[in-house]
C-alpha cells in the first residue's frame, strides 16, 4: 500500500501550481478563452499552459468541440483530485487572513497619466479616510513595459488599457470599458453644428503618446478608410494636453473619463469622435506571486471599486 503521507519533494517540486489552477479553469469553463478570463491571464498564456499540461500528463486532456473544448477520460479522472487539492490549499493557507487597512504598507502602482488623472484622486481620498498609513508610489508606465516591471518586482500592480499579453504568471482583471471623445477649446475652435469628419481632418491635432509615436488608435481607423489627420504635436505627458489646447487651435482625441475631467477643469468642449473607434478595455494586472497576499488583495479590491464610474 502506498504511503499517502510520503511527499516526493524532488518530483513534486517540478510541478507548477499555476498549471493545476489552469486545468481547473479549463475543465470548469470548457473554453480556453473563458478559462483565461476566469484565471485572469491572456488567451495565449492559457494555451501555453494547456500545452504544458498535456506534456505533464502525457495526454491531450482537452479536444476541440463545436462549443469549445471537451475533456478526455484522463482529464475527467484528474478533475476531482485536482479540485480537492486546490480546495485544501485554499482552505488551509489562504482563508481567514485579512489585511488591516490601519497597518503600514507601501504599494508600487504603475499607470499612464491618462488613467492617473481620475483614479489617483479617488485613491488618495480613500486612503486618507480609511487607510492613512498606506503609502502609494505611482510610476508612469505604458502597456508595453508593464509586464517586465511586474516580473522584476518593480511594480505591485499595473493599470492600463489594451493589456492583451502576459504569461501564466500574470493575473489580469478588467476594470471597465472606455471609448473616446474629441476635446478642444471653444474659444479657439468653432463649428457649425456637430463636428464632422471633414471638420476633424481640417484641424491640427495634439496626441498624447508615451513613446512619442505620431500614430494612435484614431490613425489606424482613419488609415482603414484611406484618410489621415495632421498631428501637429505629440507629448509623452497626457496631462499636458489640455494646456496645449488652451494655447492653440488644436484638437485632441481623449479617453472619455479624462476628457470630461479636462473639459470641466479647463473650460474645454467635448464632442463625439466622427470616426468609429473600438472600445478599449482598461485592466489591472499583477504578478501571480501576489495573488493571495492579503494586502495585495485589499489593494486590488480597492482599485476595482474606485474605478467604477460615479
Amino acid at each position: 500500500m502506498k504511503n499517502i503521507f510520503h511527499i516526493d519533494h524532488v518530483n513534486l517540486g517540478r510541478l507548477d501550481l499555476n498549471l493545476l489552477i489552469a486545468f481547473d479553469a479549463l475543465i470548469t469553463e470548457g473554453s480556453v478563452t473563458r478559462a483565461a478570463e476566469r484565471v485572469g491571464v491572456g488567451q495565449p498564456a492559457m494555451s501555453h499552459a494547456l500545452g504544458r499540461l498535456r506534456r505533464l500528463f502525457a495526454d491531450d486532456l482537452f479536444v476541440r468541440a463545436a462549443d469549445g473544448i471537451r475533456p478526455t477520460p484522463r482529464a475527467l479522472a484528474l478533475a476531482p483530485p485536482i479540485r480537492e487539492a486546490l480546495s485544501v490549499i485554499q482552505g488551509t493557507l489562504l482563508e481567514d487572513r485579512a489585511f488591516d487597512p490601519a497597518a503600514e504598507r507601501t504599494f508600487l502602482l504603475g499607470m499612464p497619466d491618462s488613467i492617473e488623472v481620475f483614479l489617483l484622486p479617488r485613491l488618495v481620498a480613500h486612503l486618507e479616510a480609511d487607510a492613512p498609513k498606506v503609502r502609494l508610489r505611482v510610476r508612469s508606465i505604458d502597456r508595453f513595459e508593464v509586464l517586465d516591471q511586474l516580473d522584476r518586482d518593480r511594480l505591485h500592480l499595473g493599470v492600463a488599457g489594451l493589456l492583451t499579453e502576459g504569461g501564466i504568471q500574470h493575473k489580469r482583471r478588467r476594470l471597465y470599458v472606455t471609448n473616446y471623445l474629441c476635446l478642444y477649446d471653444p474659444a479657439r475652435l468653432t463649428f457649425d453644428g456637430p463636428v464632422t469628419l471633414d471638420d476633424y481632418l481640417a484641424v491640427p491635432h495634439v496626441l498624447g503618446s508615451p513613446r512619442g509615436d505620431a500614430r494612435g488608435v484614431v490613425d489606424d481607423a482613419l488609415a482603414a478608410q484611406g484618410l489621415k489627420r495632421t498631428i501637429a504635436v505629440t507629448t509623452p505627458h497626457f496631462a499636458a494636453v489640455p494646456f496645449a489646447l488652451k494655447s492653440a487651435r488644436l484638437m485632441a482625441t481623449v479617453p472619455e473619463r479624462p476628457a470630461r475631467i479636462f473639459a470641466e477643469r479647463f473650460g474645454l468642449a467635448t464632442c463625439p469622435v466622427p470616426v468609429a473607434l473600438p472600445d478599449a478595455d482598461v485592466s489591472m494586472i499583477w504578478h501571480a506571486s501576489y495573488d493571495w497576499d492579503p494586502a495585495h488583495r485589499w489593494l486590488r479590491e480597492t482599485v476595482a471599486r474606485l474605478a467604477v464610474p460615479l
